[in-house]
């Protein structure tokens, strides 16, 4: 089919459509591009096609700086020039408020602010991961491709920490080297890098049993001189894994990252968001949203290893932080100590289940991708809290989400503000300030 590119998608590909108007999704296109494009499946009302071949490239069409985008997952709008990118992130949070959250367009242009972002439109992950494959007896490492049956080798990472542009070779190779040679049992392996404080992580994901620590050490040293080298020791089955311990091979044991005035430990399997520089942003709008007084009791639901726990304990008489995973509460319970902060109660279980209470003042949740379960939404409306910050990554469950909360009657938006924390993606984190309503 020839097609012409009318906008990107949520999701890794652009929309056209056929002279007939049904829906397309086309993997590889770029708003403005006039494509040849083939077919890879058909439904009743929408079509899955790939590019073929750019017959009129879009203006916004731009050279990337990775040559594997299409084919690594990991800047799948690598192409697009990146005031498109900005402007269709901003546009798809538009969509989803108006289409799920049924939000009217005046009140969607009195809410949504301008997107903020940083300078750096690559060099920016803090973290990447790489796939293991084995391939003719032999162990192959590289990036996820597109196509999830795919590794794409490569010698570098353009969305990487710039400051360790050989890591992932000199991974990748002591690995494959290793690996040829003994049974290593890699699942995946994951790199955590700082320009910050210089810190430098390889993490081995392995199912639990032996293993050649010391050798394993001893060649990754050599050939990537990180900081820490530690083993994530995995039972069950995939889709279900969970993380039996964090083991030492070499080093400090963690990774060290400082943000805004707080310096941080993050254990490997514990989350911390992939965009330092960005994540400082998503603080910055969630205190100015909160302005919490020193005599405020604050709560931090989902909080993590501590990124905004931290920043609230400085600001507030007391803050309570609730994390369900076990990695992230001792990361948090860390962090807390490190910070010499005393008015941090850490708790370890599901941010319904371990509620702290309705004695709160101001609030954060920062969920993951599912959003908020309406229990939370109930427990928060039962609060005293004057102001609520809610930090999503998904603006599908964040507009029914937002539904909730304006259905409840208790707490309405005051602003909701995209930040682009993944360039090159068709991905954005969004900060919404909901206050009270007046009675």
């Amino acid at each position: 089919m020839k097609l012409t590119i009318e906008r990107m998608a949520y999701g890794s590909d652009a929309v056209a459509r056929t002279p007939e108007g049904k829906t397309v999704f086309v993997r590889g296109g770029v708003a403005g591009d006039v494509v040849e494009a083939v077919i890879d499946s058909e439904e009743k009302s929408l079509i899955h096609a790939h590019v073929e071949r750019v017959l009129e490239p879009s203006p916004d069409r731009v050279e990337a700086s990775c040559p594997f985008v299409g084919i690594c997952g990991g800047c799948p709008w690598g192409a697009l020039a990146r005031p498109v990118q900005l402007a269709a992130k901003e546009e798809n949070l538009r969509s989803a408020l108006a289409r799920i959250g049924r939000f009217e367009t005046e009140d969607i242009d009195r809410l949504v602010q301008p997107i903020r972002a940083t300078r750096d439109a690559w060099g920016y992950r803090n973290k990447i991961e790489l796939a293991v494959r084995e391939q003719g007896g032999r162990i192959v490492l590289g990036m996820h491709g597109a196509d999830p049956a795919q590794v794409i080798k490569v010698d570098r990472c353009p969305l990487f920490e710039k400051a360790f542009p050989k890591a992932l070779k000199s991974v990748a190779g002591a690995l494959s080297y290793l690996g040829n040679s003994r049974d290593l049992s890699l699942t995946r392996v994951g790199l955590r890098a700082s320009r910050r404080t210089r810190a430098l992580e390889v993490a081995l994901w392995t199912p639990t049993g032996g293993f050649p620590r010391a050798h394993v050490a001893r060649v990754l040293e050599d050939a990537v001189h990180p900081t820490s080298i530690v083993r994530v020791l995995t039972k069950g089955e995939r889709a279900a894994r969970r993380v039996e311990k964090n083991e030492l091979l070499a080093g400090q044991g963690s990774w060290d990252e400082r943000i805004g005035d707080e310096r941080m430990r993050i254990s490997a399997p514990s989350f911390f968001q992939v965009n330092t520089a960005a994540a400082e942003i998503l603080v910055e709008l969630v205190m100015d949203a909160l302005s919490p007084r020193d005599d405020e009791v604050a709560c931090d639901l989902y909080c993590g290893a501590g990124t905004f726990t931290l920043p609230l304990a400085r600001r507030c008489a007391w803050v309570s932080a609730v994390e369900s995973y076990g990695p992230a509460v001792r990361d948090l319970r860390r962090n807390i100590d490190r910070a010499g902060l005393d008015n941090v109660e850490a708790i370890g279980g599901d941010a319904v289940r371990e509620f702290p209470g309705d004695d709160v003042d101001v609030l954060v949740v920062d969920p993951p991708r599912a959003g908020l379960a309406a229990e939370a939404v109930e427990l928060i409306g039962g609060t005293a809290a004057r102001d609520v910050a809610y930090v999503s990554c998904d603006p599908a469950t964040l507009a029914r989400d937002l539904a909730r909360f304006r259905d409840a009657g208790i707490f309405e938006p005051v602003s909701i503000t995209p930040v682009d924390l993944f360039p090159q993606t068709f991905h954005c984190e969004t900060v919404v300030h909901l206050t009270r309503r007046s009675r």
